[in-house]
């Protein structure tokens, strides 16, 4: 396939990926372990609101973005629970 395409469909996917946009949610008390996917079953589930408790916007269509949320939040599980654990980590460039 050719790479543009694959930019492309992946951006296109990510702006209604309810992982991504938990990612950056700058609420105190958001949820962070599988954020996204939780993000997608109360949104499917007719919840109100979504940016009250996520601190982010659900997606349109939270049951096509479910399956693909639930492998990010799981590809991202160790840094949720580290963060959600208040890990810090000091990481710098080298020299």
């Amino acid at each position: 396939m050719n790479k543009r395409f694959l930019l492309v469909l992946a951006v296109l996917v990510l702006q209604g990926c309810a992982t991504a946009r938990t990612l950056n949610a700058a609420k105190p008390d958001a949820p962070l372990v599988y954020a996204g996917t939780r993000l997608d079953l109360y949104a499917w589930n007719g919840g109100c609101c979504a940016m009250d408790h996520f601190g982010a916007e659900a997606p349109a269509y939270p049951g096509l973005d479910l399956p693909a949320s639930a492998l990010l939040d799981t590809l991202l599980l160790p840094f949720s629970v580290a963060a959600a654990i208040n890990v810090r980590f000091n990481v710098q460039g080298g020299n």
